[in-house]
């Protein structure tokens, strides 16, 4: 499983390597001015599969690429590659604070639930959907998979050329390396949470 491979990428000497520090600090950044890899990738000139790529610490950046994506985002190479300092072994994620909304307008609100700097293969995600609001997503990386529960309303998922209606506790699971989405059938506002798993 995804989860148990990200578990294990936090042991030893791999947690120390430089790379991953570097991939984590970036993802932190961005996260945190609620960019995009689209976004960054504008800014930095470097492309968004490569910065996917350094992000999930399955490439090294080159001085020259990190020192491109530090100037975007408005840090100094110093900053970028920073070792975090000794935390808490429980880390709270509060229901408001802002650096945790990945997007926020008036059809749909995203607030990621799990810690930002952390490298994983998994995410975590609520999503409210307005009325008629839709999240309609490009595909992810081949193999990556999305779980997602219905907390409140009823939704109607969209994945590889099929749909499905969802109501209140119900689950699906479906691919996300292709075009799909997540649509609001309702007359009030949807609550949803995520889980995507990245092969």
């Amino acid at each position: 499983m995804a989860l148990g491979r990200a578990g294990k990428r936090g042991v030893g000497k791999a947690a120390d390597d430089p790379g991953r520090m570097v991939g984590r600090r970036i993802r932190q950044l961005r996260m945190e001015r609620g960019w995009s890899l689209e976004r960054l990738s504008a800014a930095s000139g470097v492309s968004r599969s490569m910065l996917s790529q350094i992000e999930r610490s399955r490439a090294n950046p080159t001085l020259n690429v990190t020192l491109r994506i530090a100037h975007a985002l408005g840090v100094s190479l110093g900053e970028m590659v920073e070792q975090p300092s000794a935390a808490s072994s429980i880390e709270v994620i509060r229901a408001d604070d802002r650096q945790f909304h990945y997007r926020s307008d008036d059809t749909c609100t995203i607030r990621t639930l799990s810690p930002l700097h952390l490298e994983k293969d998994v995410e975590f995600y609520e999503i409210r959907l307005q009325a008629g609001g839709a999240l309609r997503s490009a595909p992810h990386y081949q193999g990556t998979r999305e779980f997602l529960t219905v907390e409140r309303g009823r939704v109607r998922v969209v994945s590889a050329g099929e749909a499905v209606e969802l109501h209140r506790g119900d689950s699906a699971s479906y691919r996300a390396d292709v075009p799909h989405a997540i649509e609001n059938l309702g007359r009030s506002a949807a609550v949803l949470f995520l889980v995507v798993i990245y092969a």
